[in-house]
């Protein structure tokens, strides 16, 4: 069975974490290229139509720490208050369903959890 990706919309993404999305131009996937402490950096990437996301994370050296691809996405919601910004995710595929919150402040953090149903 088909879900649909719910996604926010660029202006909303621009409003809660202050970066407008980019286009890929191969794909057409939307991404977000994030500064954090120490010059690391978080790379985010969503494509609503195959419903799918991408999140690397390079330490302050440059080197990749972290390198996440899932699809089965159906829900993307993006929320700030005064001491957190953070892009949360929900998956369902077949048996499986999960959540994916990435923190963005006041540091990086990344939590997964995908289960069986």
């Amino acid at each position: 069975m088909y879900r649909e990706f719910v996604v926010p919309d660029d202006q909303e993404i621009l409003e809660t974490i202050g970066e407008w999305p980019g286009t890929e131009e191969e794909s057409g996937a939307r991404h977000l290229t994030l500064q954090g402490e120490e010059n690391e950096s978080i790379t985010f990437s969503y494509d609503a139509l195959a419903r799918s996301v991408r999140v690397r994370w390079k330490n302050r050296s440059g080197e990749e720490i972290i390198d996440v691809f899932r699809e089965g996405a159906t829900c993307m919601k993006v929320h700030s208050d005064k001491s957190t910004t953070h892009i949360s995710l929900d998956f369902h595929m077949g048996e499986c369903s999960g959540r994916m919150e990435i923190r963005l402040f006041p540091s990086f953090a990344i939590k997964d959890h995908l289960l069986f149903t």
